[in-house]
Parts: structure tokens; C-alpha cells; sequence
């Protein structure tokens, strides 16, 4: 669903009403695309959430927590030198196209008032945050774009900030419903909901469906087809959708949710084209509606970014692995002939006068056969008959040293396999930037990534997740390898239960137990703990295996989280995500 128009212009007034003297307190920036802006005024304070992100650009109110890079970007900076005290005086769009204009009175390095403009245009890839001197010059943008990027719109420092290219269509804003139902008799042949869209603009497609299901009962009719009075429905469709956003007249907050309770569309007036499949809700502002829209989705494609270069290194890391173990496997297989070495040595030994000086073969009797069968030998012409079998007894040593060192290498590189999945589970599972730091310094350590000279001091190791099963134990969860390795083997004591799902990457989790014997309720519990925080977490009867602390061991040079036990149990479980919330949120 695109932020449309329409939707901006609702939004747009809903913020004007509220952000009526506000003042810049603090400017965040989170992510490389987006900002946060602390507001306050009298009587009350806000943060403001702008995006240029090309998959969900918009702004809005927001209540989430978002972390801070601990050195702000560049564009950030600029902006807490231009506008932080400034006061918000205007919120300008131009018609219903999808961008807003934020005037704000500051003051200069001088002392002197100036009006500085925060441009947030909302169009796709080519969105972005432009800041404005009251020359009409771009002082900078979030994303600057040079003539190689856009020959038609660049944007960078010192150029003249030029508005966007107006859409084709019209605006229904400025024009009557009249005037636009004339426009689509008048224009081409084609479903209603189609011709609507290409005449008019500042409306989503979800708003042009929804005003031809409206005026034709949900046929989505040619317009040829079209009866008269279907014409006069679409003609107070249009009034309806016009005077929602100008004069807020059945104008509301409305998000549509599938069954499972994924947000699917929103819009600034109820939807009914969907039926029963999907149900509405009516939400308590504009804003309130996009943040919980965005949320989470805007929190896995931030993670997503930010977890990029790993990403990588994990990727390589684990091809150039598989790459070595196929090579591995080729050469291990190659010395399995290994006896047959050791054989033609013995039988050139055995018959060594029977062999021609020069030869390139012989026929040679296996005495190591019943029958006694003859076998063709190989021989080197320029080599006696004593110097071939020393070579082949030199080749066979070669074949049984190259089998014990490759199956140890091949057995090594399969736990590197394990190793790295496991890694990766994490970092699928990684929900703030502590984590991704953790999960860096765990691939610096291991000599996966470089260590970075000069690199701020790291954070403190993040704490492993805690849950409270029904019956009143404390349940810790790991969040990553070097986490799972502090809670197993320092924050356990003997008598606790250690659970990890079985022969799959996942979080170590452990019961404490205090001396007592946890119920069957808290066992299963905490195997659907672990379950749910692996890599099985989208699969059903998840095997999970769970012993006592004190028969968990870590081998001597074993990577991080690798460890061995024995006297454990395995219990089939299903991941419940929902149970996990609920142990958490009474923890």
C-alpha cells in the first residue's frame, strides 16, 4: 500500500492541528534513510518519523524505541545545527501530491531569524528529506543525487530546490467530481477502477477500487458500460472521497488486517471491496495507523540493512567451506585405493626375478588370492623392480597419512558448516544493534572479519532474554553463540536444565531450578523456548533434547557456542511464538 496523496493530505492536517508552535528538541538519525524528530510545545511533546526509504517512505508520529548509531551521520548533524530550537510554523502540501513542506523559524550562526524548509518528498525510490535555505538553495538532502544519478532533478548542495514534476491527471483537490466523471466518459475504454487511476491522481489503487466497487456494486464495469445511474453513484463517490480529505467529513484512520493479524492496506475512509476475508479497524489517528502499519515491517528491513556486511561474510565464508569439503571428499576418495599400493608392492617383492629390466608391466601371480589368479601390474620403464616397489609402498603411506588427515579436516570443516549455520540463525533472529555488535566482535574473534583499528569501544555483551514459565521458574534464552557460552557454562549451575533443540542451530536455554524439580508444565515450556528461538522455528514437532548443566561440557578449542552432553532426554515440541510473548511479558 503506497502512501498516497489523499492519505498525506488527512495527515498533513491532523499534524498541522497538533503541531501548532512546536518546537525542534532533538534530531535522531537511525537508520541511513530516516530521522527522528523530538518535538515539544506547550502542554505537550511528540516524535516525528520521516523515511525516504524507498520501500515505506512516509512520516508520522511515532512511539517506537529506535536505536542510535553511536556516531551520528553527517546529514544529522547539519540538521541539529540548523533547526534544533526551531519552531515549527507551517506544514505545506501543493494539492494532493506526495510531498509536505515543513517551514521552521530558526536562528543563524548570527543571531539573525531565518526560515529554514524540511522537504519530505514520499514518491517511491525516488523519495528523500531536503533541507532548504529561505535562499530557495538546497542546503543538503539525505540522499543527494548528482547529474550521473538524474539528469532531469539533481540534487545537492547549492543547486536551486526545483518541486517535483507534477503527476498526469487531475486533482481532485482543485476540480469538481464533475468535471472528473467527465474526464472518464470522455477518456479511453477499460474496467472503471482502471480508467479512475489514469484520471485521476493523488488517489492509491485501494482508493480507485474502492469508488468503482462503490459505484458499480463491485462488477468493476467497463466504462462503456456504464448505466446512468451508476455514472451518478461515481459522481458522489468522488464527492464523498473529496470532502473526507478537505473537509474531514466521514474521514477516518482505517487499517485492514488478514486473519493472522498482518496489517494488508490502510486508507483515510472505511473499505468494504474485500468482504468478510479481511477485516477493518478504525485506529485513533493517521499516525497511530502508519506506525502500526510500519512497524514490523520497518524493523526487519532496518535489521536487514544493518546486518548486510555480515550477511556477506557469513555467505562466503560458508561457500568457500563447502567449496574445501568437496575438494576434501574428491582427494579422500582417491586414497581408498590405497591398498591396492600396498599390494602391487608386495607382489613385485614376491616375484621380483620374474621382472625384465625395462618393463612397463607384468603379469604377476596374487598370492593373496584363493585362485591364485594372475594381475597385471604397472611398472615404470626407467625404475627397477625393487625402486617400483618402494614407490608404491611410498604411495600407499602417502594414501593412509592423506586418510587420517583428511578425514580430520573433513570432520573439522563440517563442524565449521555448523558453526557458521549456527551464526547465522543468529543473526536472523538479531533485533537490535547490540546484538549485530556481538555477532561482529564473535567474527572478529574468530578471524571471519578484520578487526576494525581505532573502532569505538564495544558495548557491554548483551544479557540473554528472560521468560517465567507458569509455574514460577526463571528461564534464560540465548541470544547468540557468545551468550549461549556465558549462560551455559557461567550463569547454570549443576542442577539446572540445559535445552537445545536437537542436531539444529539454535539458543541455548536454561531452567533454573533453585534446588528444586521443575513440573512437566516449565519442562515443555522451556523446550518450546527452544523451539521457538532456532532455526526449526517455522517447523512442527521440533525435537529438543535436555539434560542437567552439569553434563554440558565445551571441547578444548571449540568455537563458540559448540558444546557436547550426555544423559539427556528429547522431547517433540511445536514453536509457539505467542506463548513466548506471554512468558516474557510476565517476567
Amino acid at each position: 500500500m503506497a502512501l498516497d496523496g489523499a492519505f498525506l493530505a488527512c495527515l498533513r492536517q491532523e499534524l498541522t492541528d497538533t503541531l501548532t508552535d512546536a518546537r525542534i528538541d532533538k534530531i535522531h538519525q537511525p537508520g541511513r534513510e530516516e530521522l527522528i524528530i523530538a518535538l515539544r510545545w506547550k502542554g505537550g511533546n511528540e516524535k516525528l518519523y520521516l523515511s525516504a526509504g524507498a520501500n515505506a517512505p512516509r512520516l508520522h508520529f511515532t512511539t517506537q524505541t529506535l536505536e542510535n548509531p553511536a556516531q551520528p551521520p553527517m546529514f544529522c548533524m547539519l540538521l541539529r545545527k540548523r533547526l534544533t530550537g526551531g519552531r515549527l510554523v507551517a506544514i505545506r502540501q501543493e494539492g494532493w501530491e506526495r510531498a509536505l513542506y515543513l517551514d521552521f523559524d530558526c536562528i543563524n550562526e548570527l543571531g539573525d531569524p531565518v526560515r529554514l524548509t524540511l522537504a519530505v518528498e514520499i514518491m517511491g525510490r525516488h523519495s528523500n528529506i531536503i533541507l532548504i535555505g529561505q535562499d530557495g538553495l538546497i542546503i543538503d538532502a539525505i540522499k543527494r543525487v548528482d547529474p550521473a544519478m538524474s539528469s532531469v532533478r539533481p540534487i545537492l548542495p547549492g543547486l536551486r530546490y526545483e518541486v517535483p514534476p507534477p503527476a498526469e491527471g487531475l486533482d481532485l483537490s482543485v476540480c469538481t467530481p464533475e468535471e472528473v466523471v467527465a474526464a472518464i466518459r470522455g477518456g479511453k475504454d477499460g474496467p472503471l477502477s482502471k480508467a479512475i487511476q489514469h484520471t485521476v491522481t493523488g488517489l492509491s489503487p485501494l482508493s480507485c477500487r474502492e469508488i468503482a466497487y462503490r459505484a458499480t456494486a463491485g462488477e468493476d464495469t467497463p466504462v462503456s458500460a456504464l448505466t446512468e445511474r451508476e455514472w451518478e453513484k461515481l459522481t458522489n463517490c468522488f464527492a464523498r472521497t473529496q470532502n473526507a480529505v478537505l473537509t474531514g467529513e466521514r474521514r477516518v484512520p482505517y487499517l485492514l488486517v488478514k486473519a493472522d493479524g498482518t496489517p494488508q492496506e490502510f486508507s483515510f475512509q472505511p473499505i468494504i471491496q474485500y468482504g468478510p476475508s479481511v477485516a477493518g479497524q478504525e485506529m485513533e489517528s493517521f499516525s497511530a495507523l502508519l506506525d502500526a502499519f510500519y512497524a514490523r515491517r520497518a524493523a526487519a528491513e532496518r535489521m536487514k540493512v544493518r546486518s548486510h556486511d555480515l550477511l556477506r561474510v557469513l555467505l562466503s565464508a560458508t561457500e568457500r567451506v563447502k567449496r574445501k569439503l568437496g575438494n576434501q571428499r574428491q582427494e579422500l576418495a582417491a586414497a581408498a585405493d590405497r591398498d591396492k599400493m600396498r599390494l602391487y608392492g608386495d607382489l613385485i617383492n614376491a616375484s621380483m626375478h620374474l621382472i625384465p629390466v625395462g618393463a612397463a608391466s607384468a603379469e604377476l601371480i596374487n598370492y593373496y588370492d584363493e585362485s591364485c589368479a594372475t594381475i597385471t601390474v604397472p611398472l615404470d620403464p626407467a625404475l627397477s623392480a625393487a625402486a617400483n616397489a618402494q614407490r608404491y609402498y611410498k604411495e600407499y603411506r602417502k594414501a593412509q597419512t592423506a586418510e587420517r588427515i583428511l578425514t580430520q579436516r573433513i570432520a573439522e570443516g563440517e563442524q565449521e558448516l555448523v558453526y557458521l549455520d549456527s551464526v547465522f540463525d543468529s543473526l536472523t533472529r538479531a533485533a537490535s544493534t547490540r546484538e549485530l555488535e556481538e555477532l561482529r566482535r564473535e567474527l572478529e574473534e574468530q578471524g571471519y572479519l578484520k578487526r576494525q583499528r581505532g573502532k569505538i569501544k564495544p558495548p557491554p555483551p548483551t544479557k540473554a532474554l528472560t521468560f517465567r514459565s507458569d509455574d514460577g521458574f526463571t528461564i534464560y534464552v540465548g541470544r547468540n553463540n557468545l551468550e549461549n557460552d556465558r549462560l551455559t557454562l557461567k550463569t547454570a549451575k549443576g542442577s539446572d536444565i540445559w535445552f537445545h533443540t536437537k542436531n539444529i542451530p539454535g539458543s541455548h536455554v536454561i531452567v533454573v531450578t533453585e534446588g528444586q524439580t521443575p513440573p512437566d508444565r516449565t519442562l515443555e515450556q522451556a523446550a518450546i523456548l527452544a523451539a521457538t528461538h532456532s532455526k526449526a522455528a517455522d517447523s512442527v514437532q521440533v525435537p529438543v533434547d535436555y539434560t542437567a548443566a552439569k553434563f554440558v561440557k565445551k571441547p578444548s578449542g571449540a568455537k563458540p557456542g559448540m558444546v557436547i552432553y550426555t544423559d539427556n532426554r528429547t522431547a517433540y515440541v511445536n514453536p509457539d511464538p505467542q506463548l513466548c510473548e506471554r512468558l516474557k511479558a510476565e517476567g
